[in-house]
């Protein structure tokens, strides 16, 4: 059986454009104000770190997993940083079982290339005999409950997993590697986080809720790191910005970036 079509009454539709021509929502929000965030960490006991993510009524959970590999031949004085994101039937009936479809991939792509071009993770200090060994950290996203805007609360749940993964100590004998009972933080360098927004006619929406998203012409998402620079930049599906629009989307992206930042900060003891 395939999976139900992503569509929305005529009605419903109707509604939410006639909505937003007045700045106005569904939800009672305006056009640039994200939902209600609720973080709880350490939910998963066998993950180093982990965190679940409410913003609105999308759930999102991610899990912080260390291992010691052998670094990639190109990195050799590095250690590993994978993100992977899966969506489940659980979340959503349009979501699929099987092997991850484009919107994982896509989701997992974005967290990734976030956390990786401001260097969140200092993979440099994950090193423990360069050329040979070195901490791998595997970042696994799973979607809980969807009611839009998943690559926001993926991003927060991963920066929230990681801000309090910890690590166990090592010693080296001859070589040998020793892991100790005593643990501690993983070096994190910025606190990045994404914005996204969805646009509907000619009218800029952030932290779109589902309905919204299944009458978006396009898609924009931004990372932005702790001193509000760009660090990744997705566009979704077929429609176009005007300049003038990116623009004003970087400019609330930076401002939301502050609050989704300050919510991880009231959460989490940093």
């Amino acid at each position: 059986m395939s999976a139900p079509e992503k569509i929305i009454p005529t009605v419903k539709k109707n509604t939410i454009l006639l909505m937003l021509e007045k700045g106005e929502r569904l939800d009672g929000r305006k056009l640039d104000e994200i939902r209600k965030i609720k973080i709880e960490t350490d939910v998963i006991g066998n993950a180093e770190g982990s965190a679940i993510v409410h913003l609105g009524n999308t759930i999102v959970i991610a899990g912080v997993k260390l291992n010691i590999v052998t670094p990639y031949a190109d990195t050799p004085n590095q250690g590993v940083q994978i993100v992977n994101a899966e969506l489940i039937p659980l979340a959503s009936p349009v979501f699929e079982p099987g092997p991850p479809g484009e919107d994982d991939v896509e989701l997992s792509r974005v967290i990734d290339r976030a956390l990786r071009s401001v260097k969140a993770i200092d993979l440099d200090k994950l090193v423990i005999i360069p050329g040979k060994k070195v901490w791998a950290v595997y970042i696994d996203i799973y979607a809980l409950n969807h009611s839009g805007n998943l690559i926001d609360a993926s991003m927060l749940a991963s920066i929230a997993a990681l801000l309090t993964a910890k690590k166990p100590k090592i010693e080296l004998v001859n070589d040998q590697i020793k892991k100790l009972d005593e643990r501690e933080k993983l070096p994190i360098t910025d606190i990045p986080v994404t914005v996204t927004f969805a646009k509907i006619g000619d009218k800029l929406v952030v932290d779109p809720e589902y309905e919204e998203e299944l009458i978006m012409d396009a898609r924009l998402t931004f990372g932005i790191t702790s001193n509000g620079n760009i660090c990744a930049l997705q566009k979704g599906l077929c429609g176009t910005f005007k300049p003038s629009l990116i623009l004003e989307a970087l400019e609330i992206a930076r401002k939301v970036a502050d609050e989704y930042r300050n919510y991880i900060k009231s959460f989490i003891q940093i």
